[in-house]
């Protein structure tokens, strides 16, 4: 593609928003409740609910039916159990049906979620073209290694992501959980909990951007540098990036250049803190592609 033909193409990226409310949440505590931008796309990394449950999923898709986005995409988290068809399955006690596993997905593919804009992305590789012809790739997954009794869950032992064939140079990644190091630290473990698996796979697939939630404590953004492979492998484009906080009154803009086969812009889009409040800004990031 010739420089020329890149188009700016505009994210709101969040996650983890845990049965919020706009309408309970005070704009004052809760900057998603502020006006937010019209964008191109809107990406939810999962964590839709606290528990899941029907009320729960019939409130998510009002959240995101609120925003105004062409198009909206959407992965569950290890919070969204009847989702995860296999969790749901094997921890059914009394009051559960296996039906419920159906009705969940129902609701997040049938007229509800067609009606707020929300296209539910399962494990796997995804391609999407806007109304302006701009196309892009996305992989999504919503798993993340086991921690206690939640869905999607994986041995940290296990190569989830080694067997996910996640293409190479795929344009975007979309997990519920962050990879090794990069901005999945939680203070009061005094460690990062992040995935391994998911770490060779991102520095393998080398995407322009990939986001995330899970750890609450590690909102934020930073840009990753990976080690050169061979001086005519990693001579990429250089791709404008504008990164700010949506809805925050004066929000500082970054902008810089991203080597497309050298540089992965990572972000953790948690609206929950490490208290769950909704206290984090969700992600504006504006990326040529």
């Amino acid at each position: 593609m010739d420089p020329r033909e890149l188009k700016k193409t505009s994210f709101l990226i969040m996650s983890d928003t845990h049965n919020l409310e706009l309408h309970k949440s005070e704009p004052g505590n809760c900057p998603l409740a502020r006006k937010m931008p019209k964008v191109d796309v809107l990406l939810h990394c999962g964590d839709l609910t606290q528990v899941g449950g029907t009320s729960a999923f019939k409130n998510a898709l009002r959240l995101l039916g609120s925003f105004d986005a062409e198009l909206k995409l959407v992965i569950a988290g290890n919070h969204d159990l009847e989702l995860d068809g296999q969790y749901w399955r094997d921890n059914l006690d009394m009051d559960d049906g296996p039906e419920e596993h159906d009705r969940a997905v129902e609701l997040m593919t049938g007229p509800l979620a067609k009606a707020a804009g929300v296209t539910y992305l399962a494990e796997g590789t995804h391609h999407f073209t806007l109304k302006n012809s701009t196309s892009f790739s996305i992989f999504a997954s919503p798993y993340q290694p086991w921690c206690g009794e939640w869905a999607f869950g994986y041995s940290r032992e296990d190569d989830h992501f080694g067997r996910a064939n996640i293409p190479a140079g795929v344009d975007i990644m979309m997990t519920h959980g962050p990879p090794t190091g990069l901005l999945d630290y939680i203070p009061d473990q005094k460690k990062g909990v992040g995935c391994d698996s998911l770490l060779h796979a991102v520095q393998a697939a080398r995407p322009k951007l990939h986001c995330f939630g899970h750890i609450h404590e590690g909102h934020g953004h930073l840009l990753k540098t990976w080690e050169a492979r061979s001086p005519n492998r990693d001579t990429g484009k250089m791709l404008n990036v504008a990164i700010s906080q949506a809805g925050m009154p004066e929000p500082a803009k970054e902008t810089r250049q991203l080597n497309a086969r050298r540089e992965t812009l990572m972000v953790n889009a948690a609206i929950m803190d490490g208290r769950n409040k909704p206290v984090n800004a969700p992600w504006l990031i504006q990326l040529d592609l």
